[in-house]
């Protein structure tokens, strides 16, 4: 099917309908060319790279630590002293650090003096980011 198109200047364009011509499957123009080069090139790509990636979130390592329990007066709350060494830039001696953490313990289960491990978890007040895991040892 074709159309004569007369413009400004007085000249005729001739303008196909491009649908038709695929139907017919002897002539092949240059536009039928690259659409069969890109719909070939998209199928070389497998799906499931693109777009699975892109939709599921990446889930990082939870870290667990270890250490003390200095404190489980809020409720449903324990505070974890967790120490660690570390070793000097320049003199290279190693010496202690602590640090205290909020958990979340659900059961109100950790008493005073207990050797615990703790997970990272979502945020579940301003200040509580942890989440008990399990009692290692019991205070004595």
């Amino acid at each position: 099917m074709e159309e004569n198109i007369i413009t400004n200047e007085g000249t005729n364009l001739v303008n196909t309908n491009e649908s038709n011509n695929l139907g017919s499957g002897t002539e092949t123009t240059e536009t039928q060319v690259s659409e069969t080069a890109v719909a070939e090139a998209k199928s070389e790509v497998p799906v499931a790279e693109t777009k699975a990636e892109k939709a599921e979130p990446k889930v990082g390592r939870r870290r667990i630590l270890e250490g003390r329990v200095v404190s489980n007066k809020p409720n449903k709350t324990i505070i974890v002293l967790v120490e660690r060494y570390v070793q000097h830039p320049l003199y290279k001696k190693y010496y202690k650090r602590s640090k205290k953490f909020m958990a979340h313990d659900e059961k109100n289960e950790c008493q005073v003096g207990d050797l615990v491990r703790i997970m990272e978890w979502r945020p579940l007040s301003r200040r509580k980011r942890w989440m008990l895991k399990e009692i290692v040892e019991r205070a004595k």
